[in-house]
């Protein structure tokens, strides 16, 4: 059974391929270059792919920085040291217009074309839920979207969106990657790396996996310019 996974080479993404092939399914993973502030982690999916024996890996050269609006695709200052409460007020400057839809779409366009009825997806929305595209009514209505705009869909061959972490802390998350031998030291997941690759440790994604890290009980082995 194939399931294409969006891969972006962060701590989620991985651990939901790992729980894909744990269910498994054979793992076509999709990575998407979509002019974000780095490339590292363009890299360290195609590791993390290796490392999780996929059977493909389409990596698509998208570029949203024509469109912008976000501190991930525009010249705007990515936010540092923010407390757990500023992380759950409103909408971060770090979210980037309708990415999960695009995502998802082209997600939805590949799992057609390889017949495989899962699209494997790591949302959350526990932690910071400041991204309306992570939401459960978003994708439940982006699923009937899948539904009723595809061949698959309209033949009686939906395709689903499975979110395994979407209700999961993120201690949660890292103690299920850990018992599923996910490689951690090959993860990224800061916005606002340094140029020799270290995570910022400030930003809100590295608070949030250090945090996690640290509830779980495990050591992260990635290196930090601060943490």
């Amino acid at each position: 059974m194939n399931a294409v996974v969006l891969a972006s080479g962060g701590l989620d993404s991985a651990v939901t391929a790992a729980i894909a092939k744990r269910d498994g399914c054979a793992l076509y993973l999709l990575t998407i270059a979509y002019g974000q502030r780095h490339r590292l982690e363009i890299e360290r999916a195609q590791a993390l792919g290796r490392a999780l024996e996929a059977a493909g890996h389409l990596i698509l050269d998208l570029d949203l920085r024509a469109i912008g609006g976000s501190a991930l695709t525009a010249n705007l200052a990515v936010p540092k040291d923010r407390s757990e409460a500023d992380r759950r007020e409103g909408i971060p400057v770090t979210y980037v217009p309708a990415r999960n839809t695009i995502f998802l779409a082209l997600a939805l366009a590949y799992a057609e074309r390889l017949e495989a009825p899962f699209i494997y997806f790591g949302a959350n929305v526990l932690d910071y839920s400041g991204y309306p595209d992570c939401r459960p009514d978003f994708l439940r209505a982006f699923e009937e979207v899948a539904r009723l705009g595809t061949r698959a869909g309209v033949t009686g061959h939906p395709i689903r969106i499975r979110t395994p972490l979407l209700m999961m802390t993120k201690a949660d998350i890292i103690k299920t990657g850990a018992s599923l031998g996910v490689p951690f030291h090959l993860t990224h997941s800061c916005y606002d790396p340094t140029p020799d690759g270290k995570a910022c440790g400030r930003c809100d994604s590295c608070r949030v996996r250090l945090e996690g890290f640290r509830a779980a009980g495990v050591a992260d082995p990635i290196e930090y310019a601060a943490a």
